[in-house]
């Protein structure tokens, strides 16, 4: 650590919080480079993604209305990102628009603007169309008299700069996402009236958000209208932050020579995650949510609940047997049948030679560990996460959620493999995160630090090399039980663009 770092630097560590011996692992991956994952196939339904019949649907759906009561449930939802991306390609439009010499019809032609035609095609039907026209009239009080070009330039203006709604600087979650009764609905709000399917009586609904610390007071203001929910805040903890490397592997410096740490990326949630104590916990990202189908979705939720609630009652069971070491050989068969067949877990084929007391500890091992429920939507080509069989250094093949950038599509298998993908990960995940014994797992002992990867960004000007963590749902969960179950592309509606609250689901009531 000497070559890389002078006696101040090591107290700024110490002072951020973060771990030394992390710090060093990040150097050395940088060094030597992080494998690419081993893909051994697609996931499909019937080889690792469940499929059930409308009447399965139902009995657990109905297993859920059961028995969800019997345990304190939570709903996780990362939203620290801001909405820069949304509004890219309007920052890229503000930024080579001449509105002196230039026509809208002229730029699109000229740069096949798709984006901007259907973005200006659609302005009425946006959200936020009344309050963006207000305000332009305000910052611009003859806009009447303006051209058409010069009035679509205004409005893209006014939505983006700081005197004006500033949207790009702004949470997704804070944003107008749909109009609801002549109501302005945001995503925080979606998410909380999407809650209400595991609601008590007499209790209030947990939701816990993950955020900008800056734009706590922002979300307060939302959700303290929302008296029956128990609503609470995190922030991404700054000894998550990963170190910086410059193109020679060294430490990346700014003012001061300071050493550059930047966020290590959702993978830093499972801390958050961790901290949690409610038994079972639903995970959906900030901007997947619907003005439409809402009976679909929450019947939904509750599948992918019963199918925890069924599965996690099946292992404890299996546990507390197995804790007593008085099992039969036709019980440890049993056992071993539901690891491979309901949990994803192939066992060695040397497992049946083994001594019942090493088998009954390896099947101990091999169940007692957090679960997790993901729904998967058929693939329509949205970028992002799959479902895959992976195999370990050890030959180990498990289900796990692998994004391209995981992927060696250098390798013609490996890229072949990822193209047959069936289907697609929307973040949609419930999580069992305590053991039969009612004890609450420590989540960060159960993340593969070798999914981790290496980026390239700039830094004033200077190329750098960033270290993004295992991502919550990839790496950061990869040592889980994993149950994948496919669930309707209705479920599924993100706004990625500003564009996509044109699509139906973000429209009013579309049936």
């Amino acid at each position: 650590m000497e070559k890389f770092f002078t006696k101040d630097d090591l107290i700024y560590i110490q002072n951020r919080g973060n771990s030394i011996d992390k710090i060093q692992q990040q150097l050395d991956f940088f060094i030597q480079g992080i494998p690419k994952i081993n893909l051994v196939r697609s996931a499909k339904v019937g080889d690792g993604i469940w499929q059930f019949s409308e009447k399965e649907i139902q009995n657990l759906v109905t297993y859920f209305d059961k028995h969800k009561d019997n345990y304190s449930i939570e709903k996780f939802v990362p939203a620290s990102g801001a909405a820069t991306r949304m509004f890219k390609f309007l920052n890229e439009f503000l930024n080579e628009f001449d509105a002196k010499n230039d026509t809208i019809n002229g730029y699109i032609n000229k740069r096949n603007a798709k984006d901007i035609s259907i973005f200006i095609f659609g302005l009425k039907n946006f959200p936020f169309y009344k309050e963006l026209k207000e305000k332009t009239i305000q910052l611009h009080p003859d806009y009447y008299s303006f051209s058409n070009d010069a009035k679509y330039y205004a409005l893209i203006k006014t939505l983006l700069s700081k005197e004006g709604l500033d949207f790009a600087n702004k949470p997704k979650g804070i944003l107008p996402f749909h109009v609801r009764d002549e109501k302005i609905i945001n995503p925080i709000e979606e998410n909380i009236f999407e809650a209400g399917f595991f609601r008590k009586e007499n209790q209030k609904t947990k939701i816990h958000f993950t955020i900008n610390q800056e734009f706590q007071p922002h979300f307060e203001k939302i959700t303290s209208q929302f008296l029956d929910f128990e609503i609470s805040f995190s922030y991404q903890n700054q000894s998550t932050d990963t170190l910086a490397v410059n193109e020679d592997n060294m430490p990346f410096r700014v003012e001061n020579n300071e050493l550059f740490f930047r966020p290590g990326g959702h993978g830093a949630l499972i801390d958050n995650l961790n901290a949690l104590q409610s038994d079972i916990i639903f995970i959906k990202n900030i901007d997947n949510v619907s003005q439409n189908h809402k009976t679909l979705i929450e019947t939904n939720k509750k599948l992918l609940g019963g199918v925890l609630l069924w599965i996690q009652y099946k292992i404890f069971t299996y546990l507390q047997l197995l804790s007593k070491g008085d099992v039969t050989e036709s019980q440890i068969a049993e056992i071993k049948d539901f690891a491979e067949n309901k949990t994803a877990f192939p066992l060695p084929e040397e497992f049946n030679f083994f001594q019942t007391d090493y088998k009954i500890d390896y099947l101990i091992k091999v169940l007692n560990r957090p679960i997790r429920v993901c729904g998967m939507v058929k693939n329509e080509g949205e970028p992002g996460g799959g479902p895959f069989w992976v195999q370990d250094e050890k030959g180990r093949q498990t289900l796990q959620i692998v994004e391209s950038s995981q992927i060696d599509l250098s390798n013609k298998t490996q890229k072949k493999i990822s193209k047959e993908a069936t289907h697609f990960n929307p973040v949609d995940i419930v999580c069992g995160v305590k053991n039969y014994k009612g004890e609450k797992f420590d989540l960060t002992q159960f993340v593969d630090p070798k999914t981790a990867f290496i980026t390239e960004k700039t830094k004033n000007g200077k190329p750098i090399k960033a270290f993004e963590l295992p991502g919550l749902w990839n790496g950061a969960m990869a040592k889980w039980t994993t149950i994948f179950v496919e669930v309707p592309l209705e479920t599924f509606n993100p706004v990625k663009t500003v564009n996509d609250l044109l699509k139906p689901a973000h429209q009013p009531d579309n049936g």
